[in-house]
């Protein structure tokens, strides 16, 4: 149980209304903004205006998974009213309290730094990851499905890649009947590829193995499907690109080609919001859980 800790969360979609509901589940003090239009929510949750009152008492602090952006404004999509986030704002919150967020960009990072108050990026955690590749999986199938006109049985599919999401989109393609590449860059899993029997290569030799692949899922997050990579892909291919903005695909030059390419991060928030939303809910009530009982020693 939560008893006592005071959470605030601040905009997001619809997988914080999952985390709302399980934070008030486990008795948490609840309060929310950026959730104005959203009319079904737990009577448990507070709504509060954006201001240094109403993070002075926090236990912890809940961002969207996109923490915020370059200016510092939180995403959400259950207000019209702009929440963002300032050096005011947190030298509000007490030096004990937690920010958690899927991810952070810079100006998160900065603003945490600045103002000595500890964050957790949800999304670098492997349990969270892990759980994430199965929506990210099912969506991604779903694209290629949608843009195709041939089955993925016995499709040439290729996954760039082979940490936690790259495993998982492997193997879901692999039980479709598709002829999966593996694109690695270590030994290690160069081997556990094999052995879970795909055709594994080092990404360094890309070139020689996209000629015929139908399919190309790329979960790398630096520039990997350049323009010498698309000019031997055949024409029917279909890249998706399921790493973090901006992706790994020259993108401009692929439309160039007339070769379908689609970015397509946060798969898990669009497909199944629902499912994404528990996930994180069990994780941050686990944690929140874990730092009240540090706190307390």
């Amino acid at each position: 149980m939560l008893t006592g800790v005071n959470v605030l969360l601040l905009g997001g979609d619809a997988r914080q209304l999952e985390i709302i509901s399980k934070l008030c589940e486990h008795n948490a003090t609840v309060s929310i903004c950026g959730f104005e239009q959203k009319k079904e929510l737990p009577e448990a949750a507070i709504p509060v205006e954006l201001n240094r009152r109403a993070f002075s008492k926090l236990d912890a602090l809940l961002l969207p998974a996109v923490g915020c952006d370059d200016d510092g404004y939180v995403h959400t999509v259950f207000s019209s009213e702009s929440i963002r986030l300032t050096d005011e704002l947190l030298a509000a919150l007490p030096k004990s309290c937690v920010i958690y967020a899927g991810m952070a960009k810079p100006y998160l990072k900065e603003l945490c730094a600045r103002q000595q108050l500890q964050l957790v990026e949800l999304f670098e955690r492997d349990d969270i990851a892990i759980f994430n590749s199965i929506p990210t999986v099912e969506g991604a199938l779903m694209m290629a499905i949608q843009h195709t006109d041939f089955t993925i049985h016995r499709s040439n599919s290729m996954v760039l890649g082979f940490g936690r999401t790259g495993i998982s989109m492997a193997r879901g393609l692999h039980a479709l009947g598709s002829h999966v590449l593996v694109g690695v860059n270590r030994s290690e899993h160069y081997a556990r590829a094999y052995e879970m029997g795909f055709e594994p290569f080092y990404t360094k030799d890309l070139e020689q193995y996209v000629m015929n692949i139908d399919l190309l899922f790329n979960t790398i997050p630096t520039m990997i499907i350049t323009a010498q990579i698309i000019d031997r892909l055949q024409k029917s291919a279909v890249i998706i690109d399921l790493a973090t903005k901006p992706g790994g695909t020259d993108f401009d030059y692929a439309e160039l080609k007339e070769i379908k390419a689609l970015l397509a991060p946060g798969l898990p928030g669009i497909v199944a919001p629902k499912t994404a939303g528990l996930i994180l809910a069990d994780c941050l009530s686990q944690l929140i859980l874990e730092q009240t009982k540090r706190r307390e020693l």
